[in-house]
């Protein structure tokens, strides 16, 4: 596909945001000494809050593409600096869950809350058939990088 193809107008933008998140992301990592390991693992475990998913270690570890030992020394960073939480599900004392603590929250939206705010103003922007669109098209190129990922 030649590289000029309107077709791939949409790619060109996906991948310009995406650019521009990773570009904030390190900035709040670096402000707050953070490994960008352990954003990424913040967000997973508010994403996993967000869908009622229990949070394990073995279940970030497959979203972060991390082995058991390598979660655990994310996990301890976090716990240390009071941003997660680890603690037993009450439904099986041999399983740990990890949930993310208030602080994290906080500082989470301290950064990202004044772009998340100006980011749904947009919406007002576009009708409910438009904003459709975008959410199906949105979690289809989601779907297919996932499985590109979980393919390699």
């Amino acid at each position: 596909m030649d590289h000029r193809d309107p077709r791939l107008q949409l790619v060109h933008l996906l991948r310009g945001i995406t650019v521009e998140l990773d570009l904030l992301g390190a900035e709040f990592a670096a402000r707050n000494s953070l490994h960008p390991t352990d954003l990424r693992a913040l967000i997973h475990l508010l994403d996993f809050d967000r869908t009622g998913t229990d949070a394990t270690p073995g279940r970030l570890g497959a979203q972060l593409g991390l082995n058991s030992s390598a979660v655990t020394a994310v996990v301890d960073r976090l716990e240390r600096r009071g941003l997660v939480d680890r603690g037993h599900d009450p439904r099986d004392r041999r399983r740990v869950l990890l949930t993310v603590t208030e602080q994290a929250t906080d500082l989470g939206w301290s950064f990202f809350g004044p772009l998340i705010g100006r980011l749904v103003a947009t919406e007002e922007d576009f009708d409910e058939r438009e904003l459709d669109a975008v959410r199906r098209f949105l979690q289809a190129a989601q779907s297919v990088l996932v499985t590109a990922r979980q393919e390699k």
